[in-house]
């Protein structure tokens, strides 16, 4: 059974920083892309940021850029998300997702594994 697991959420004032981690567990995704998507109150979920296979070319959605930076620790089957100088409009639910094949996608149906995500609020 494939799982994976946020942790890192939390609790944060605007200009700080938070390390989302997200666990694979039940089969390694090492040359699939991961992803991270966020979704806040009232709105539909969107990608932040984007892997494909072996971390050889990434996304980032253009609110982020720049402050958040997606990284993989193939070994360990992980995918890390890190955020820095958060502002409170990144307040949200954050999702680790991964799909097979090679080549990251913007879309969330393109995505059959899901985490269950983890709350990351920034306070102003």
């Amino acid at each position: 059974q494939v799982q994976l697991k946020e942790s890192g959420g939390g609790l944060v004032q605007a200009g700080g920083s938070l390390r989302l981690s997200c666990a694979a567990s039940g089969r390694t995704f090492t040359n699939n892309p991961m992803a991270w998507f966020r979704q806040a109150p009232g709105k539909e979920r969107e990608i932040v940021a984007a892997s494909s296979g072996n971390g050889g070319s990434t996304y980032y959605a253009d609110s982020v850029k720049g402050r958040f930076t997606i990284s993989r620790d193939d070994a360990k089957n992980t995918v890390f998300l890190e955020m820095n100088n958060l502002r409170p409009e990144d307040t949200a639910v954050y999702y680790c997702a991964a799909r097979d094949g090679a080549f990251y996608s913007r879309s969330n149906e393109r995505y059959p594994y899901w985490g269950q995500g983890t709350q990351v609020t920034v306070s102003s």
